[in-house]
Formats: C-alpha cells, structure tokens, sequence
C-alpha cells in the first residue's frame, strides 16, 4: 500500500483526495520508484483542480515530477538503489504520476540524480528549474551575451522565472523581472533581479513595434506578454517561450521578426529529448546558486496539496513548492 493524491471523474462528479493505494494499481511499467520528493507545478495544480484539459486518462495520479530511488527495474539502465529523476513525459496526464510515495514508470523517461544534488534539491528545482536551464541554454545557443543587453522574465514570481532569474543572474546578465505582484519586488532583487516592472506594461493589446530593450526573454506567459516582448527586443535578439498562463494565443505580427530579425525559440520541457534532460541538469548541478534556491523554496507534505493547488492557481505562491510525500 502507498499514499497518493488520487483524481476521479465521472460524468456526475471530480473527487481529489488523498488516498492508500494498492501496488497492483500501478501502471505497468519497467521500473519502480519510491518517490522521497515531488513537486507543486502550475500544470499539477490545474489537473488537482479539474481546470483545462490536463488529465487524459481516470483515474489519475498528478505530479509531473518526481525524484527518489529505484526499488525494482527490468529496464537495462536502472537497478534497485539508482537515485533518479522524472520531469514530464505525460506524467500526471496521460499516466500515473510522482504525487504519491510510489511510481511505476517506463525506464527512457528517467535521468540519474547528478551526484551533488539530492533528491528535495531536485525537486526544489523540477521541471520549472529545469525549463528555465532549456531556455537559458537556448539564449547561449544564440549567442546572447550580458553585454548585449538586458533579460526579460515575464512571470518572474513564478517557478520557471525565480530560477531563470537566479541562473541569468549567476552568469552575470542584467535582469529585469516582469511580474503582477508588486509585494515581490524585493524577494526578486534578492535572487537578482535588477529592475521589476508591472506586468501591466506587456499585458494589454499593443503596437507591432515598440522601443527596443532587451537583449534576450524567457516568457512563460504567452498571448499578450509575449508578443509586447517580441515588439520590444532589439535587432537580432531571442526570445524563449515555455509558457502560456496569459494563454496560448498569439495575437501579433510579423513585424520584429521580418523587421528586426527577431528568433522566437519554443521550449518543451515535456517531450525533450534525453540528452537535452542530461545536459541541462549536470548544468543545474554545477551552477546551482544553494542560497538563492532556498530563497524561492517552501516545503509541505502530500497532504497539503490539494489546498497548495489553489493558492498557486490563486497567485497566492512565489517560486517552488516541494512536496515531502513521506510525510
């Protein structure tokens, strides 16, 4: 038996609860996991609160992250005792996921934990750390330097923008957070943000082209926001979308891609390949600022999700949110 955060739906009701589950319940995978940590996403919150077409098959149990150690594998890479990580791969939506004390789950989705990590820190970190390392990776990719000028983040209180903020910090780029929660401001100059600004400033209808100003975006807003952010990035700059809380359209033009040169990077965290996963976390294991992460970091039980869920969805939670599903 196993604690887990279990999803029903009917046509006549939704149930979330946390519920003792019995092992023959889980998938038919090839490896076992005992989950020490998972995490709080947007996406989770989303699925916990029957909001958008997250879950695709019920019973479900959300969490696209997980991280612990293995108990039994009949996969070639992974034996009993492999400390792992899962982000993604329909985790929580298309199959049972990491917000419970066990996972049964399929061998090619899973990474080694980096060996300075532990499995909490990996989670503080989870697919929001994750992302923002693919994005931050992307600009690299592009070329974008500090001195070319300054970083946007839209959604800088959120979980990819807290840790894209601390890693662009780390590598010596002028950040500037866009946020709608003005009471943030000093906890984003503190993980190093240089400026905060409404988000207000982005959020409405705007012109095809604006100012120029920034150098490079991390955006996990979309629609309005991201198109403002297109409109104002200088000639030759990038821009990384990984999100759409705004929402998924993309009412814009042409204009500073034709006309300024502007790249537009997508970023999928959920299907990326592997190699891409190993890369971006021995980065994270390398370059993780401790004080910076636990500044962005509360921790809660598997019990207390349900109502973390919606606070998140509330905009009542800053950074990351790690779930000790052991307690």
């Amino acid at each position: 038996m196993f604690k887990a955060i279990l999803l029903e739906r009917d046509a006549e009701r939704f149930d979330a609860s946390v519920r003792e589950l019995d092992d023959s319940a889980l998938p038919d995978f090839d490896v076992t996991l005992r989950v020490d940590y998972s995490s709080l996403n947007y996406k989770d919150a989303l699925a916990i609160a029957n909001r958008g077409p997250v879950v695709r098959k019920w019973p479900m149990v959300p969490g696209i992250d997980g991280a612990g150690v293995v108990e039994h594998s009949t996969h070639a890479e992974f034996s009993a005792g492999d400390r792992v990580i899962l982000n993604g791969w329909g985790a929580g939506e298309q199959h049972w996921g990491c917000l419970a004390e066990r996972a049964r789950l399929q061998g090619e989705w899973l990474v080694p934990l980096p060996e300075r990590l532990d499995a909490r820190t990996a989670m503080a970190l989870g697919t929001a750390g994750y992302t923002a390392m693919l994005c931050v990776q992307a600009l690299e990719r592009q070329r974008v330097r500090p001195d070319d000028g300054e970083i946007l983040v839209t959604g800088a209180a959120g979980g990819v923008g807290s840790v894209a903020i601390s890693l662009l910090a780390g590598r010596g780029f002028r950040v500037v957070a866009s946020t709608g929660r003005a009471a943030e401001a000093d906890y984003l100059k503190r993980i190093g943000a240089a400026e905060v600004i409404d988000r207000a400033q982005l959020s409405a209808p705007g012109k095809p082209l604006g100012k120029e100003r920034w150098a490079g975006v991390v955006d996990s807003v979309g629609s309005h926001t991201l198109v403002n952010a297109c409109a104002t990035t200088k000639y030759g700059g990038v821009v990384t979308a990984c999100g759409l809380a705004q929402g998924m359209d993309l009412p814009g033009t042409m204009a500073p891609f034709i006309l300024r040169g502007v790249s537009l990077i997508g970023i999928d965290s959920v299907m990326a390949p592997r190699a891409d996963r190993l890369n971006a976390w021995q980065r994270l294991s390398q370059e993780l600022d401790h004080e910076r992460l636990a500044a962005i970091t509360h921790e809660i039980p598997l019990a207390a999700t349900l109502d973390a869920a919606a606070a998140l969805l509330a905009g009542g939670v800053r950074g990351r949110t790690v779930v000790n599903v052991r307690v």
